[in-house]
């Protein structure tokens, strides 16, 4: 499995999975296209910060290939 809290293996335009702030808990996944990554750093913890083409924004948890 790709590893989502690499900022190397995110590129714009992968299908991935993300957890939302307000789901973080819960751990629901949103799926979508990356349109940005917005995480500036080489790695985070919780997966690196992305914008899917729905607007919608979280953290990668899988990358779906």
């Amino acid at each position: 499995m790709i590893d989502g809290r690499q900022r190397k293996n995110i590129k714009v335009g992968l299908f991935v999975e993300i957890v939302q702030k307000p789901h973080q808990a819960s751990g629901e996944l949103t799926e979508g296209r990356v349109s940005k990554i917005l995480t500036k750093s080489p790695n985070h913890p919780y997966g690196i910060k992305v914008q899917l083409e729905s607007g919608l924004v979280g953290r990668v948890k899988n990358i779906i290939t």
